[in-house]
C-alpha cells in the first residue's frame, strides 16, 4: 500500500465523520521540511471557512500521530480546493461538467499533452471534452493533472452555491 493509500484510510473516515470529503492528499516538499496538504470540501458543497479547515486539522492530527505512517517530521496543512480547484476523480468531471477545465496528460494525444475546453463529462474510463470545436476523449489512466478554469459561469455557480 502507498503511503497516500495509507493516509486516505486514515484520514478519510475522520472527514467522512465530520461531514466532510478529501479531495486530494499530497506529500510536498524534500526531506527537510515535508508538507502533508490534506484538500477537502464540505459535502453540502458550501464554501469552505478557515474554521472548517481548523476543525479537520484538529480531528485529523491526533490519528496521525496515534498511527504514525509518516517517517520525519511534516507539518499538516488543511485547506479548501477553492474555486479553480484540481479535478481529481472521474466524479469530479461530471460533477462540472459545462465549465472550463485545463487537463495535462501524461502522454500526448494528438500530437499534444495540454488542452483547455469544456467538460462534457465521463463516459466510462475517459474524460470527455470540448477542445477546438470537437468533442475529445481522453483516456482517465492518461491524465497527469487537471483543474478548473476561472471563469465567469464558475463564479457565477459558486456564488449561487453559497446563497442556497
Amino acid at each position: 500500500m502507498t503511503l497516500n493509500e495509507t493516509l486516505n484510510e486514515l484520514i478519510a473516515p475522520v472527514c467522512d465523520k465530520l461531514g466532510y470529503d478529501v479531495v486530494r492528499l499530497q506529500m510536498q516538499g524534500g526531506n527537510s521540511r515535508k508538507v502533508l496538504q490534506i484538500m477537502a470540501e464540505r459535502k453540502d458543497r458550501r464554501a469552505m471557512t478557515v474554521d472548517d479547515c481548523a476543525e479537520l486539522s484538529r480531528a485529523i492530527s491526533p490519528v496521525l500521530d496515534e498511527k504514525d505512517p509518516i517517517e520525519d517530521n511534516y507539518t499538516l496543512e488543511v485547506s479548501s480546493p477553492g474555486i479553480d480547484r484540481p479535478l481529481v476523480k472521474p466524479a469530479d468531471f461530471d460533477r462540472f461538467k459545462g465549465f472550463e477545465a485545463k487537463i495535462e496528460c501524461l502522454n500526448a494525444i494528438n500530437g499534444r499533452k495540454r488542452f483547455q475546453g469544456r467538460l462534457r463529462g465521463v463516459d466510462g474510463d475517459h474524460v470527455v471534452l470540448t477542445f477546438d470545436g470537437a468533442d475529445l476523449r481522453l483516456p482517465f489512466d492518461q491524465i497527469a493533472k487537471s483543474k478548473l478554469v476561472l471563469t465567469d459561469d464558475l463564479l457565477a455557480a459558486f456564488a449561487s452555491q453559497d446563497e442556497e
